[in-house]
C-alpha cells in the first residue's frame, strides 16, 4: 500500500476503499497545497494519526471558507494542525484564527510547517480547555456575531456546549463545522453491534445530531466525508 493509501485507509464511509481512494487521488490530492501534503504525511507517523482531519473534508472546508469570505475564525481542537493550516492558507493575509487545544505538544509537531508556509502570524494558539476561552470571548460584547467560521474537532461530550457559544460568536450567515458526526459509522448501528470502546462516543454523537437537527437557528448539511461532518449555517 502506498503512503497516500496508508494515511487515509480507514477514513471515509463510502461503500468501498477503492471508491474513497478514487476520490482522493482524482480530486483531492492533485489540489492539495504542498504545505498541507507535507503536514498530512508527517501526521501519518503520529500514534494518533486517526485524529487528523480527513483531506476530503478539508477540501470542502477550504471552499466554505472562501464562500463566506472568512477573515475571523475559531478552531476548537487542533491536534497537529492540518485543518488549522488549511484555514490559515484560505483566509486573507490579515485574517485571524483563535485556535484552542488542551495539548500544545501535538500543535508543535506541525508548527514548523505552518511557519514555513508563512501563516503563523494569523494564528492565536491558546493551550486550554475550550469552554472557558469561549466564555471569555463572550465577555467582550464586541466578539458577539463577529466570527465568520468555526471548526470543532474536540471532546464530543462538550459539542453542544460549544455549539451554544458559537451561535453567539458567529455572525448571521457564519458557518460552524463539526467533525466525527457519524462516529465511524456507528451512529447508524444498534448499540449491541458497536465496539465497546466506541459506545460512549456513539451515544454522544447520536444525541448531538438530534439536537442539531432540531435547532432552528441553523441550516444544516450532514455530509459523509471523513468520519462525518455536519455543516451549520447560522440563520438568525
Amino acid at each position: 500500500m502506498d503512503s497516500k493509501k496508508a494515511i487515509s485507509s480507514s477514513k471515509g464511509l463510502l461503500q468501498s476503499e477503492e471508491l474513497y481512494q478514487y476520490i482522493l487521488e482524482t480530486s483531492v490530492y492533485p489540489r492539495e497545497l504542498e504545505p498541507l501534503r507535507e503536514l498530512r504525511m508527517l501526521t501519518a507517523t503520529h500514534p494518533r494519526a486517526m485524529m487528523a482531519t480527513a483531506p476530503d473534508a478539508g477540501q470542502l472546508m477550504a471552499m466554505l471558507l472562501k464562500l463566506v469570505n472568512a477573515q475571523k475564525t475559531i478552531e476548537v481542537g487542533v491536534f497537529t494542525g492540518y485543518s488549522l493550516l488549511l484555514t490559515a492558507l484560505s483566509i486573507p493575509k490579515d485574517g485571524k484564527i483563535t485556535a484552542i487545544d488542551v495539548n500544545r505538544e501535538a500543535y508543535e509537531i506541525g508548527l514548523p510547517i505552518i511557519r514555513n508556509a508563512g501563516v503563523e502570524h494569523k494564528i492565536n494558539f491558546i493551550e486550554s480547555e475550550a469552554q472557558p476561552i469561549l466564555d471569555k470571548l463572550l465577555e467582550h460584547h464586541g466578539n458577539e456575531g463577529s466570527f465568520d467560521f468555526a471548526f470543532v474537532d474536540a471532546d464530543k461530550v462538550n459539542y453542544w456546549n460549544y455549539h451554544e457559544r458559537l451561535m453567539k460568536l458567529l455572525k448571521v450567515g457564519g458557518i460552524a463545522v463539526y467533525d466525527n458526526t457519524l462516529w465511524g459509522g456507528t451512529a447508524a448501528l444498534p448499540e449491541k453491534s458497536t465496539p465497546e470502546n466506541m459506545k460512549a462516543g456513539r451515544q454522544l454523537t447520536i444525541e448531538f445530531n438530534k439536537l442539531l437537527a432540531a435547532d432552528s437557528r441553523v441550516q444544516i448539511s450532514h455530509a459523509s466525508l471523513g468520519d462525518g461532518i455536519t455543516i451549520c449555517r447560522r440563520i438568525y
